[in-house]
């Protein structure tokens, strides 16, 4: 097991360990194990052969035994027991909207709850509201999060998909049977949240493909296969299917299965209005639907497709049937923004707040990955959850930022570390004063504690953006992908604002938020309202959140110009004076 998979581990011993009524302390000291891990700068496997997790904050004898053996054997029967002496629906009570370790044990101590369902008809009979520390108000939230939950039920986070298929697909692209091979769907579409993975491979002998496919590491059982297609359950819980066409096919089966329903049709009626009919088999010459091989129109690939039916080439993230089309017809489609066009984030966290990694971690690690700068914006004193920094910690953290900046100068290195702060919207204002905000290069305005009251919400952002100190505001409407619906906001009143007061919006890139929704760039760009991709780094393994921002971006049509983490150190530096001049 690597450093991730081992502080996962550590960080569910803990729970567990909170369920079954340990001392805190006990439970504590796993997460802060885990913590530990999460923050290393080099592999565990390394720290674990040459015996050094000795000395290592928060790690004891017992746990390096037992972070040791999980290295070595991944496996750890102490982990393996105390999984076995609960139930196993305990552990899924906790995936619920503000249903914590204290709850769950308190409803299965005191009610015997231990699955969703049992837990669900606890509270259609009432039971939950009569329960010491519950209450009406709770019993009508946690109905509300399974029924959350329940409607979600087959539907998966882009990054947990994007992790599953492309081992396949790479193994897939060797294989020597494959001529040409593609994910498709909503997965090569860049949609937020997936129902499955589609695959789609061209070859003259389908068998063996389907045969290799059914076989990958990863499959928990196989579905179906058959002749040209073949289904399977991967182990995350992900349906995946693969078909197998010829490679004339190819280009028609890729675009059939990649377009959304609405995208499909729209182009099936163009080919009825030049007398032709389109499916997953071809273009073809017919006033009827066939398969007939000597009336299809050869397309090498989905350009010549998309030529044929009078149309430029579709990107597949923008195969919505929201304006494509027309661009198309009309040669103005954009040129979308490329994830390499980065040259960093401007909303971060380090070891300060709530992040895993020091400054000097995370300014190696960006140096590594050839960035030009990296803000570190961490919480605001209010977010107290999150260890948010008040005045003075800041002002401390403002002269570490400028030590670690001096020394990158000193060695020769261009990139720098930008001061900044992720500022919590209160109901009275800002959580900084302008006098503090002013001293800092990158503010980010970030409303977390919201109202039920969606005008009061719409206020506080707009007052937000109104502040000549706040350059951009952070994840706006505040959803959890699969976790928590959207705040109560009026997002298109906060976009005018923002385009009224030249402030940024940021494209949260963490696959639990991609907040602002890809729908709402179009309408964004058309008033001028710039985007900042941002990772919310916590760990240095968020750097890669880049891309995923990235693949969000170009589905919401946003162009390099567009974006203003695409530009220098030394233009972003006047960018983000630009704002507090006006």
């Amino acid at each position: 097991m690597d450093k991730d998979q081992v502080a996962a581990v550590l960080v569910e011993i803990g729970t567990l360990l909170e369920l079954k009524g340990e001392n805190p302390f006990k439970t504590r000291a796993y997460q802060n194990a885990a913590r530990t891990l999460e923050g290393l700068s080099e592999p565990l496997e390394k720290i674990v052969a040459e015996d050094r997790l000795k000395g290592m904050k928060g790690i004891g004898e017992a746990l390096q035994e037992k972070i040791t053996t999980l290295v070595t054997t991944g496996r750890l029967p102490y982990y393996e027991d105390l999984k076995a002496s609960l139930p196993p629906g305990l552990v899924d009570l906790l995936g619920l909207q503000g249903v914590g370790p204290k709850k769950v044990k308190k409803l299965y101590q005191e009610l015997g709850i231990d699955s969703l369902a049992s837990l669900e008809a606890a509270c259609r009979a009432g039971k939950i509201a009569d329960l010491e520390g519950f209450g009406e108000k709770s019993q009508a939230k946690i109905l509300e999060a399974i029924a959350f939950r329940q409607k979600f039920a087959s539907h998966h986070r882009l990054v947990d998909a994007l992790e599953a298929a492309e081992p396949i697909l790479a193994a897939l692209r060797e294989h020597p049977d494959v001529t040409r091979c593609s994910a498709a769907g909503s997965l090569r579409r860049w949609k937020e949240v997936i129902g499955d993975i589609d695959f789609v491979v061209s070859s003259r002998q389908p068998a063996p493909v389907l045969q290799f496919f059914v076989q990958q590491p990863g499959i928990a059982s196989v579905l179906a296969q058959g002749d040209t297609k073949a289904s399977v359950l991967l182990e995350s819980g992900i349906q995946a299917d693969l078909r197998v066409v010829s490679d004339v096919e190819y280009p028609y089966a890729l675009a059939y299965f990649t377009g959304s329903k609405e995208h499909n049709i729209v182009m099936r009626q163009r080919a009825i209005a030049r007398g032709l009919r389109l499916n997953e088999y071809g273009l073809f010459r017919s006033a009827e639907e066939t398969r007939d091989p000597a009336l299809r129109i050869a397309c090498q690939d989905e350009a010549d497709l998309y030529r044929e039916l009078g149309l430029d080439y579709v990107p597949p993230e923008l195969r919505e049937d929201r304006g494509e089309f027309v661009a198309a017809e009309q040669h103005q489609l954009p040129r979308l923004i490329e994830w390499t066009s980065l040259k960093g984030s401007l909303h971060n966290h380090s070891d300060w707040s709530d992040g895993r990694n020091t400054l000097s971690d995370i300014a190696d690690h960006a140096v590594e990955h050839g960035l030009a700068y990296w803000a570190i914006t961490d919480h605001s004193k209010a977010s107290f959850q999150a260890q948010g920094l008040d005045a003075e910690r800041l002002r401390q953290q403002l002269v570490a930022v400028r030590e670690v900046n001096q020394k990158l100068a000193d060695s020769g290195t261009d990139f720098r570390l930008l001061s900044g702060s992720e500022v919590d919207i209160l109901k009275d204002g800002l959580d900084f004063n302008d006098d503090l905000l002013a001293e800092l290069e990158v503010v980010v305005a970030s409303l977390h504690v919201p109202s039920s009251d969606e005008a009061e919400n719409t206020k506080r952002l707009i007052r937000a953006a109104e502040n000549p100190f706040v350059h951009m505001l952070g994840h706006l409407s505040g959803r959890l992908l699969l976790e928590r619906d959207a705040y109560k906001v009026n997002q298109t009143a906060v976009i005018d604002a923002c385009a009224a007061t030249g402030t940024w919006i940021e494209l949260n890139a963490s696959p639990y938020r991609f907040d602002l929704d890809w729908r709402l760039w179009q309408y964004a760009r058309s008033k001028g309202v710039r985007c900042v991709i941002n990772c919310d780094a916590h760990r240095l393994d968020h750097f890669a959140w880049l891309r995923l921002g990235a693949g969000v971006a170009r589905k919401g049509w946003l162009q390099a110009s567009d974006v203003i983490n695409t530009q220098s150190l030394a233009t972003l530096r006047k960018s983000l004076a630009t704002k507090r001049s006006a």
